[in-house]
């Protein structure tokens, strides 16, 4: 394998998701700038945003006149357990009207109140009816519109995947990436790179996130020395499927439950009512995902060890009318009718709270290098509100767009020097000449999703932290081979890489673990189940080390 191209441009976008696809509209505004798209799958197809189907929240006061802006930024405070970085926070609740606004002007479709508003509903740990939706598929909603937006943009998409950031000193100078159709290695040279890659819950063997949720931009990034933020904080979201094995971990959204769906144990026990009765199933997403698994633990679980999730309460017309996309998908993939039948439901990894450590204007440690959507940290703290991701990534994308684009102007190409080619081009032929000692990168992945799931799961020890350090490093150290060697589609290739990123963000993940030596949101230690005033501090890990700063408030 050679170098087959090097592509020159002056902002760089890696992930077509919703914040990727934000962030190259906004850059491409600028008439004198050339944008560049590059993602592993077709824009619309990329990422979580497209599955993403709840809501999006944003202090429009159109159902709760008593809503606000403060009380939005206190909400998402006291939800990611105080540990938010409050400058980003208020960025966010700030600017998420005016985003969904500009959604609503470029033609995406709400549901409306009867005033012809758009409509709100309850979403968890929340004081006010803020999510914004459509129905039960708003993430696919924004997409569509931002898909269509694109295609009449002058951003140039290419198809591949970013194996790691090309530097000049400490200064980004574009991306080597990889296309798996006919497995081309090649450079993108650039002024400047944004970084919207999305999450990394593939880590995990029951997870929502799509394939490509494989960390990328977390190990990118760290390799090139960037900080990451609060990656202990991996929020298990309360419902996913559980039956059929093929549909294990898929999203059951939290508008199930925002529109009246209970829970219940195979007692027939709403046993919310224990854990969080002021506000029952529309506690935060940690509350409800540690109620449900010590349900599941203490025996109290469904035939498919799970839990109930009943809309019984509700008629069939108002659930089709609300929840349509779960209605089918139930039908569909369970063979459930859920206007008559419960639902099994069980927590599932959904979404990394931590990431790369940006500034307001979205820029990380690296000049040049900067960031948006479910790649970045800081923003929600220990713990996610639901409704919160999809304003994140259209006003962080729209950030990181025009700073980057401001950022290119004043830029010029830097140099790739030769060294660092070869040594990543290395990297990508590696698992192609490795011996027969080696492992194939699925069976790595599957020893390290099945190793995330028993030992860095929702309830977390220091036996089995240090259990899965341990092991991680041991899958770490093995070669990797590639036995199908296809070049007209090398998908076996493509997974080497994405391996190689997986075990960096779980290490990452259980050091960052083990170093929070308390419970906050999303991370529970058994040894340590207090939440403590001394650790409302955030956790910085990079290549160098891994220290604690102050929390950024207002």
């Amino acid at each position: 394998m050679t170098l087959d191209d090097i592509i020159s441009t002056d902002v760089l976008v890696v992930g077509a998701g919703g914040a990727g696809i934000r962030a190259a509209l906004e850059a491409s505004k600028y008439a004198a700038i050339d944008v560049t798209l590059i993602a592993k799958t077709l824009p619309g197809k990329s990422g979580c945003t497209v599955m993403a189907e709840g809501g999006y929240n944003a202090a429009l006061c159109n159902v709760d006149s008593a809503d606000s802006i403060e009380s939005h930024f206190q909400d998402t405070v006291s939800g990611g357990s105080y540990v938010n970085n409050e400058r980003l926070v208020r960025i966010l609740v700030e600017n998420a009207p005016a985003r969904i606004l500009e959604l609503e002007n470029n033609g995406a479709l709400f549901y409306r109140t009867s005033e012809g508003k758009i409509d709100q509903r309850a979403f968890g740990r929340q004081s006010y009816k803020r999510t914004c939706y459509s129905g039960d598929r708003t993430g696919g909603e924004i997409m569509v519109t931002l898909v269509d937006l694109l295609r009449s943009s002058n951003v140039r998409f290419i198809r591949g995947a970013a194996v790691d950031l090309l530097l000049d000193g400490n200064k980004v100078t574009g991306v080597a990436a990889f296309n798996p159709e006919g497995a081309k290695f090649f450079l993108i040279r650039s002024k400047t790179v944004i970084l919207a890659t999305g999450g990394g819950c593939r880590i995990y063997k029951v997870t929502t996130n799509s394939f490509q949720g494989t960390g990328d931009g977390y190990a990118i990034g760290y390799r090139a020395g960037a900080e990451l933020i609060g990656m202990e904080f991996i929020q298990f979201h309360p419902t996913g499927m559980v039956f059929p094995d093929s549909a294990k971990g898929i999203l059951v959204t939290e508008a199930v439950r925002a529109e009246g769906g209970i829970l219940l144990n195979n007692l027939g026990e709403r046993f919310m009512e224990k854990y969080a009765p002021d506000r029952m199933e529309l506690a935060g997403r940690d509350v409800v995902a540690r109620a449900i698994y010590r349900e599941i633990r203490a025996g109290r679980h469904t035939p498919h060890n799970g839990v109930y999730l009943s809309l019984q309460n509700l008629s069939p017309d108002f659930i089709e009318e609300r929840l349509p996309q779960t209605l089918e998908q139930f039908r569909d993939l369970s063979g459930v009718d859920i206007t008559k039948e419960q639902m099994e439901v069980s927590p599932t990894a959904h979404h990394v709270m931590g990431g790369l450590h940006i500034s307001e204007k979205t820029e990380t440690t690296i000049k040049g290098l900067f960031a948006a959507g479910e790649v970045t940290g800081g923003i929600h703290g220990a713990n996610r509100l639901g409704g919160n991701s999809l304003a994140d990534l259209q006003v962080f994308g729209y950030i990181a767009g025009h700073n980057a684009a401001q950022y290119s102007l004043e830029s010029s190409l830097g140099k790739i020097p030769d060294e660092q080619i070869t040594q990543i081009h290395k990297v990508v032929i590696s698992p192609l000449q490795s011996k027969q000692d080696g492992m194939r990168p699925s069976q790595i992945r599957h020893n390290l999703e099945e190793l995330m799931w028993t030992k860095v799961g929702i309830l977390r020890n220091k036996k089995n932290l240090t259990q899965a350090l341990e092991n991680i490093q041991r899958l770490k150290s093995i070669p990797m081979k590639i036995v199908n060697q296809n070049t007209t589609y090398a998908y076996e290739q493509l997974e080497a890489l994405q391996v190689r990123n997986m075990l960096i963000v779980a290490e990452i993940v259980v050091k960052a673990a083990l170093f929070r030596e308390e419970s906050r949101g999303a991370h529970f230690r058994e040894d340590f189940p207090e939440t403590l005033p001394s650790w409302r501090k955030n956790i910085i890990i990079s290549k160098e080390n891994i220290h604690t700063v102050p929390v950024v408030v207002l």
